[in-house]
């Protein structure tokens, strides 16, 4: 037998293996749940796989000559090349290698999960264990397999609740980061997806974790890195808070105060269930009570930017289909890209494009991020002028709004 083939027998045998062990701890987490309820302090996470954390890939980062050029279909030369390749140049040219290589190479799209949490360990230590300055320069790419390598060891061996709680209270509060800044915003939004993921995918405990955070504001942004978890699925396995009979569960069944958040993010599940029937997705957030369709329709125009890859006409027909609520589709859209780049610039070019009756919603939504971004209000609405002189009210509200005292966060 070549090497080769004795490389793929054993990558086979591991991933087998790994879904034995995951469908273990989803078992596990049963228990788990079923345990609090006499003991609410105790947490039990899923266990049998590495240090109680739910998945097995993330670790300490080891760099070595490993060259991704020479890695042909190897699955494991390919996850310590892109981690190199982080490690050396920064996640963001392995990330747009990453997405670029998924798309056309088939180990890669097959492994990309783990390889997105090797660039994600990776990242890591390129900026010494900054777990904020990490965030802020990864993607969701591939279930969110770059944020699951980040933050989930900062949970492992953690064996309370209120042990979560307090990990989850300090992490994000590293050394240069502004208090509802950009990089606030994405490590308080990765712990959502650190949560889920230590907590076996449990959403009421993940929740509840949130909850304890210090303001109202790092609570619905980590809310919002729940609900983004929640819909993704990881080696086969999948959240028992979804129902295909049901795409908006759990939004309609959980507390009041996390059904924005929830809503926010629920027409990732629709359109999965409806195969992108967009109109029909239109439809499911028209069926909303009215005081939830905003955030249904901002969820749609966040799918749309992902789905034609950022392309503007194509957002902009998607948006056209959901007719009086195209402004709340492109405030959805115009904050995506802002967000995914640290730039209002190119979401401000798109909003350029929007129908003028509309446009200030779209302005209203990247002024989100604007908010983020600078640290003074002169500054936001100074910022918000350069970007455009007709629209500068919608987009300052949206960048105050951002981070008021008693603001909102993420739902905007």
């Amino acid at each position: 037998m070549s090497g080769s083939a004795r490389r793929q027998r054993r990558f086979v045998a591991w991933r087998i293996g790994m879904l034995l062990l995951a469908f273990v701890a989803v078992a596990g987490v049963a228990t788990a749940v079923a345990s609090r309820r006499h003991d609410p302090q105790q947490l039990k996470v899923a266990r049998g796989v590495s240090d109680g954390s739910f998945h097995p890939i993330a670790g300490r980062f080891v760099a070595d000559d490993t060259k991704l050029e020479d890695c042909g279909a190897d699955p494991r030369c390919l996850e310590q090349g892109f981690g190199n390749l982080a490690y050396k140049a920064g996640p963001r040219p392995a990330l747009a290698l990453f997405d670029r290589r998924r798309a056309i190479d088939q180990t890669v799209a097959t492994d990309c999960h783990r390889i997105a949490h090797m660039i994600g360990s990776a990242a890591l230590a390129h900026f010494h264990g900054n777990v904020a300055q990490a965030y802020s320069h990864g993607s969701a790419s591939c279930a969110s397999g770059y944020y699951h390598g980040i933050l989930e060891r900062a949970f492992s061996r953690v064996s309370s609740y209120r042990g979560l709680i307090r990990v989850a209270r300090s992490l994000c509060r590293g050394a240069g980061v502004r208090r509802r800044g950009f990089l606030d915003y994405q490590c308080t939004h990765g712990l959502g997806h650190g949560l889920m993921i230590q907590t076996g995918y449990d959403l009421p405990t993940a929740l509840g974790v949130c909850k304890g955070l210090q303001t109202r504001w790092d609570e619905v942004s980590c809310t919002g890195g729940v609900f983004m978890e929640n819909g993704s699925t990881v080696y086969g396995l999948r959240s028992q808070w979804l129902k295909d009979d049901d795409p908006l569960y759990p939004c309609s069944s959980i507390k009041l105060r996390n059904r924005p958040s929830c809503y926010l993010r629920v027409t990732t599940q629709v359109l999965r269930v409806n195969r992108f029937d967009w109109p029909q997705t239109a439809a499911t957030c028209s069926s909303l009570e009215r005081r939830w369709q905003r955030y249904c329709f901002r969820s749609y125009g966040r799918d749309t930017v992902n789905y034609v890859g950022g392309k503007a006409k194509a957002i902009l027909r998607l948006c056209g289909l959901t007719r009086a609520a195209e402004g709340a589709c492109l405030y959805g859209a115009a904050r995506t890209i802002a967000d995914r780049d640290a730039d209002a610039s190119q979401a401000a070019a798109f909003c350029r494009l929007a129908p003028p009756r509309r446009a200030g919603s779209c302005f209203a939504g990247l002024g989100l991020v604007v908010g983020l971004l600078r640290p003074t209000n002169e500054e936001r609405t100074n910022a918000c002028k350069a970007l455009t002189k007709t629209y500068t009210r919608q987009c300052a509200l949206g960048a105050i709004g951002e981070v008021a005292p008693n603001g909102r966060g993420a739902w905007g």
